[in-house]
Order: structure tokens, then sequence, then C-alpha cells
């Protein structure tokens, strides 16, 4: 059996907020709404960018009839970025390429828009290194549905596998078909990390090599 390890992308990979802030806040203001500060559109964060979007409608009074063409918008935006407010965790790129030469599979299960996750991996130089992406619209269900991280890890080829997260929704998610979970305390979640379930806790990648070694253990 292979050994994979799959990744949620932002909060855990990335902090990519003061992007979303951006492109929220680009197609707010040239509509005549106030903008948002970076922990609003932090709490805003993790269920999709649909969800997302509702959420920041609700909180200026915008018409749900608005949902569709405010959702595009900022999706046109967030697409047609440059990547200079997305960053990468420090110590992400050497743990990825060292999972890498180790032969270990890699993947991303996201709720943001599978264009969009690829756009961040390709500005990144990453696209190359993760064999499956699946975001939120890839599939008729989202996390904390355990389908999208089940499809992923089916996609490489159903080894011992363990997911890293930073959220509820993601801690739920692997709960929900029961792989180790990896939890990032870095991230966006809204609860204390005990209130979450998790194998793992880390706030530096630079302890992640051990965690990989103990979760994919015999593989």
């Amino acid at each position: 059996m292979g050994k994979a390890v799959i990744f949620d992308l932002d909060g855990t990979l990335v902090d990519s907020a003061p992007e979303i802030q951006d492109a929220v806040n680009r197609v707010w203001q040239a509509r005549g709404y106030s903008p948002f500060d970076l922990p609003t559109v932090i709490s805003f964060v993790g269920k999709g960018l649909p969800n997302l979007i509702r959420l920041a409608m609700a909180a200026r009074g915008v018409d749900e009839a608005d949902f569709q063409s405010m959702h595009d918008e900022v999706l046109a935006v967030y697409n047609s970025a440059d990547g200079s407010l997305t960053k990468p965790y420090q110590g992400v790129a050497e743990t990825l390429m060292s999972l890498q030469s180790q032969g270990i599979r890699l993947g991303v299960c996201t709720n943001k828009p599978e264009d969009a996750a690829r756009h961040v991996l390709r500005l990144l130089g990453w696209d190359q290194m993760f064999e499956v992406v699946i975001g939120g619209d890839s599939l008729a269900w989202r996390k904390p549905d355990p389908r999208p991280l089940e499809a992923v890890w089916d996609a490489l080829g159903r080894g011992t596998a363990l997911y890293v997260g930073d959220s509820e929704i993601d801690a739920e998610t692997a709960a929900g078909l029961r792989m180790k979970f990896a939890l990032f305390t870095e991230g966006y979640r809204k609860k204390p990390v005990d209130e979450l379930p998790h194998d793992y806790v880390f706030s530096d990648y630079g302890a992640f090599a051990k965690i990989v070694d103990d979760a994919l253990q015999g593989a």
C-alpha cells in the first residue's frame, strides 16, 4: 500500500485571507457597499465561496437576487489576481518537496472553487506536486461531507493516508472518513484546539515530518 498526505489549502498551506478580502472588497465597493476588515473576512471563510458570499451579503443587507452576479464577480477578480497577497506558511514549500522526494503522494481537498485552488497552486509553483485537487465545486458535495476527501483518497490509491487542515470543517471531514487528522493551529479555526477532534496538532511545519512518520508508519 502506498502513502498519501492530503491537505486543505486556505489556512493550512497558505494564508490567503488577504487575497480573498481584496476580491470581496473590490466587488462590494464597486457596488457602493462598505468594505470588510480582515478578521471579518476570516470569519466568513471555511464552507466555500457560496457560503462566504452569502455571509458577506447578509452583513451588508444585499438583496439575495444579487447572489450569482456577486459570486461570479468575486471569483473573476480572485482568479485574475497575481497572488501577491497569498503567502505560504513558513516551511510549507520545503515540507512538500520533502514529502514528494520520499515518494509520498500528495493531494488537495479544499472548499475553495477548484479553478481558484489550481490558480493558487500554479502561482506558487506547486501545481506539479499535487496529483489530485478537489475543490468545493468539483463534486455535488463539499466538506464537511467526507466524500470530497474520499474522492482524493481514492484517486491517490487509497493507501495509508493523513489529512491536514486548520478548521472545524476539516476536523469533521476527517472524522467522517475515520482518517488520521493533523490540525494546523495557525489558520482560520473558530474554536479552541481542544474542541476539535484530531490525532496530531502542530503550529510549525518544522515539526510536521515527525507527524508524517508516525501517521504513515508501516505503510
